[in-house]
């Protein structure tokens, strides 16, 4: 005799049903990756997988601590592993790698590792987005019989030394023939990498999980390195899947196309409309929120003839109510930014107007800065100046529906002030591998930096991070500003190993950047994760070093 179940015991069965298992769990985001070489991908997509699968000397934890990674410590002038050279103008500092640490195919990782990538890195022919981090190590020393004790000499005696969480690693037995034959040539070295021409090579793994497969435009597969020296990761299979219009998530994750979201997903609108549908419909799903060091922003271009005006700069800036963007948006759950730094970094951020410059919204105050600057209305409602419309392009992600709505928020605002804004959007890999490297991008671009506290914000404010043909499109100062005073404080700050001094020169930075506006500040984000509700161990950071640092501790 067969008997049917009741209601509640389907309901339940189907839930567990759609639980990931440790088998596999399958990751949606929306930002294209690109090459997966550690030290030329550029991309946040990127860097979340590259984080499962190739780990730095030192990191940065969810609780903004430093800790060793492939590093059994990080050097100190107090555990002796760092000291000042005689004339205290350099630090030496002693990283000894983890003995166990090895590469996918069993190859030890050793000093001569760390010495072959800061060749690559600092080699004028090859991009890198955060250059000087690598051009700050002056050399790395050895001795034959201990191949993992690495003697750093840095360039200068800075105070961010140890901080070495974007000074990644290649595997030199792999990887320098590849270099050695397309060093001469401008981006030769991008293009053959094996990261690119065999991505699923396993001595080109040192973290947890190693790349099995490789569909640009589509999926990652990930499966454990049977060589990682750290704790072994429970999950079988990790699917990173490239969904690239946010609205198309939710229905992934309904139907068990994906497990999860990265917080490079949903939009916070949809976060919070789709967390009111997980308690209305009791789905086996949470959402997880962290306020963080992620600044969405404007870039200007400042070549642009129109930008390269300040008071046109600073119109734009008061003419947009971000309050009330923010308040329509995001029901004034993520804060208007008055800056690059975040609140979370509590040391250095600063919001006192006697100390910066703030720009509330201030329409009439936009029209007359304007109107000084030479635009002029006109009949068309458009205005203009010898001729010449203020029409400006803006663009972003596309597919990207959170964005996509703040451009035609700003759109609708702008055109009160005679502004005509056309939209103009790329998709991610696009944008940032062409239009943003090169500076091609003609008047405004609206993104997202992620940044983490402490970490000087050298890679997109410093004068010689303005990407160029010259330096090969290294560094992420994209809106091109050249400002020798901040080129000052960088430096000094950098050198300063008084704490109080370094705040006090953060500021005197701050003052200028949001005086002079290289860039309109729109909001600090909050990161957003979506995650199966039998997945643990899971935390978000709420800083550039994503939660995937954390891979082989998640368990489901």
């Amino acid at each position: 005799m067969k008997f049917a179940l009741p209601w509640f015991l389907i309901l339940a069965s189907q839930i567990l049903s759609a639980l990931p298992s440790s088998k596999e769990l399958k990751i949606g985001t929306t930002q294209e990756f690109e090459t997966l070489n550690p030290v030329i991908a550029q991309m946040s997509a990127t860097r979340y997988i590259n984080a499962m699968t190739n780990r730095a000397l030192a990191q940065l934890d969810p609780d903004g601590k430093w800790y060793p990674q492939l590093a059994q410590t990080i050097p100190s002038f107090e555990n002796k592993l760092a000291q000042f050279n005689p004339d205290k103008t350099k630090i030496i500092a002693t990283w000894n790698l983890k003995p166990k640490a090895t590469w996918g195919d069993g190859t030890p990782v050793t000093c001569a590792d760390l010495e072959f990538t800061r060749q690559v890195a600092t080699a004028p022919t090859v991009t890198v987005g955060e250059k000087e981090i690598y051009e700050s190590v002056e050399k790395i020393e050895w001795k034959s019989e201990t191949p993992k004790k690495c003697i750093f000499t840095y360039r200068k005696a800075t105070y961010d030394y140890y901080q070495l969480a974007t000074f990644f690693v290649l595997p030199a037995h792999i990887e320098k023939a590849v270099f050695e034959q397309y060093k001469a040539q401008n981006q030769g070295y991008e293009k053959n990498t094996l990261f690119v021409k065999n991505p699923s090579l396993p001595g080109l793994s040192n973290g947890p999980y190693q790349v099995s497969e490789v569909k640009l435009g589509s999926h990652v597969v990930l499966i454990p390195n049977p060589h990682f020296y750290g704790k072994t990761p429970q999950i079988q299979k990790i699917v990173v899947k490239l969904i690239p219009n946010s609205t198309t998530l939710e229905a992934n994750l309904r139907s068990g196309n994906i497990d999860k979201i990265s917080p490079m997903g949903l939009s916070f609108d949809q976060a919070l409309a789709f967390e009111k549908k997980i308690k209305l419909e009791n789905l086996p799903y949470k959402i997880v929120f962290r306020t963080g060091c992620t600044y969405e922003h404007i870039d200007f271009n400042l070549d642009n003839p129109i930008l390269k005006d300040k008071k046109v700069r600073q119109a734009l800036t008061y003419g947009l109510n971000r309050q009330e963007l923010v308040q329509a948006l995001f029901e004034n759950k993520q804060k208007v930014a008055v800056h690059n730094i975040s609140p979370m970094d509590k040391f250095w951020f600063i919001a006192d107007p006697k100390i910066i410059t703030l720009y509330p919204f201030n329409r009439a105050k936009a029209e007359s800065l304007l109107d000084e600057a030479g635009w002029k209305l006109n009949g068309s409602g458009v205005r203009a100046k010898d001729g010449q419309k203020l029409s400006l392009a803006l663009m972003t992600t596309a597919g990207n529906k959170q964005r996509e709505t703040v451009q035609t928020f700003i759109q609708d605002q702008w055109k009160k002030l005679g502004i005509e804004v056309v939209i103009r959007n790329e998709p991610a890999r696009v944008m940032f591998s062409e239009s943003m490297k090169k500076r091609t991008y003609p008047a405004l671009a609206m993104y997202a930096w992620v940044s983490a506290p402490d970490i000087l914000p050298r890679s997109n404010l410093y004068s010689k991070n303005i990407p160029s043909e010259k330096n090969g499109y290294s560094g992420q100062n994209f809106p091109g500003w050249n400002n020798s005073e901040v080129d000052r404080l960088l430096d000094l700050t950098r050198e300063e190993q008084d704490p109080k001094k370094r705040q006090k020169n953060v500021h005197d930075l701050l003052k200028i950047y949001t005086d002079e506006l290289p860039v309109l500040p729109l909001f600090y984000r909050a990161d957003i994760a979506v995650i199966p509700e039998n997945l643990k161990n899971f935390r978000l950071t709420g800083h550039q070093f994503y939660e995937t640092y954390f891979v082989e501790n998640w368990e489901l």
